[in-house]
């Protein structure tokens, strides 16, 4: 039978990340790039002609209903990141691809995933509109919003390359991917919005980006690796991921790729590499006007086999359980 676990262990961590959010936001202390675009060079790099030496340290913080994040950039050599400039979506992919070798630089990350954390919050101390909001036998709609995350939150450590990707005719793009190793590492597992624990951990490579210009937001992300559970009853995985997302604000062409996304994640049971986990979906979005956002909405679904879960965490299906997403977000 799940046994639900006490929040309060858990606060300690969302609250020490949204704290440390809340300076980042604070003028000065999260505006790394700003700083770097305003602050002249040295009277030494300008007469010789060359520019500022590059930072070494770089404050990332990236707000959003279901994954927001604070990241520390680290150079690991005087080398400044590579400019690669403007190209085209599958050449991007081709360079991060093709500078996977020696790393030079490390980013440490703390991340939390507010939507599917309050998922288990509202579970557990107002049982009475989580069971309200079950619309069918087998559709809970708190649970549709917050289905498919398994952590409530994680540190992570990236070793690896980075490259930027910003225009430098366009003053307001950005642009940033990386390829590497990731390591994360968490304390609770999340299922059906009951929080587990679970002293996790995993290892993966990735290939993952994120461009902004004026006209358009590409976000990308490839990775392979493997996650291993403290918790005896949650299965060990290999996993294979692919993830797309793009928002157009001034489309140049009609296309299906505009205005959309995919993800898709498959977990195999370490082992016996049988599938026991798939998660899918699309979105559409749908830009406001000028105001640089859109409305967006997900829809897919996230099938899990009996062999995910055992022992005392063990479904009560015999033939795995699916779960419908339904997820609604508005983005920057």
């Amino acid at each position: 039978m799940l046994q639900a676990v006490r929040l309060n262990r858990t606060l300690v961590p969302l609250l020490c990340l949204l704290a440390a959010a809340a300076l980042c936001a604070a003028p000065g202390l999260c505006n790394a790039d700003d700083a770097a675009q305003t602050t002249p060079p040295s009277p030494a790099a300008a007469s010789a002609g060359r520019p500022a030496p590059p930072e070494w340290a770089k404050l990332e913080f990236e707000p959003d209903a279901y994954y927001t994040s604070l990241g520390l950039y680290l150079a690991l050599t005087k080398t400044p990141i590579p400019h690669v400039g403007e190209q085209r979506e599958k050449d991007l992919y081709l360079t991060l691809l093709s500078r996977a070798y020696a790393p030079r630089f490390l980013v440490l990350e703390g991340s939390v995933y507010p939507l599917p954390y309050l998922g288990t919050y509202i579970k557990e101390h107002d049982p009475s509109f989580y069971d309200n909001a079950q619309v069918t036998g087998s559709f809970n709609w708190v649970q549709a919003v917050t289905a498919g995350f398994e952590e409530p939150y994680a540190v992570s450590v990236f070793l690896g390359n980075v490259v930027d990707f910003s225009v430098p005719e366009d003053k307001a793009s950005k642009g940033i991917g990386y390829s590497g190793l990731l390591y994360s590492k968490g304390t609770y597992n999340i299922k059906n919005n009951t929080l587990i624990r679970d002293d996790w951990w995993e290892m993966e490579w990735k290939v993952k980006g994120d461009r902004k210009t004026q006209d358009q937001k590409l976000s990308w992300s490839f990775r392979v690796g493997a996650k291993l559970h403290g918790n005896p009853d949650i299965t060990d995985i290999y996993y294979l991921s692919f993830r797309r997302s793009r928002l157009d604000y001034r489309p140049k062409q009609d296309s299906i790729f505009n205005n959309s996304g995919f993800e898709y994640t498959v977990d195999f049971e370490r082992g016996t590499f049988t599938p026991i986990r798939h998660y899918f979906y699309v979105d559409k979005k749908w830009p406001i006007g000028d105001w640089k956002m859109a409305f967006s909405l997900a829809t897919g679904f996230v099938w899990e086999s009996q062999k995910k879960y055992t022992g005392a965490l063990a479904g009560e299906t015999t033939g795995g359980q699916t779960q419908i997403i339904l997820r609604p977000n508005i983005e920057f």
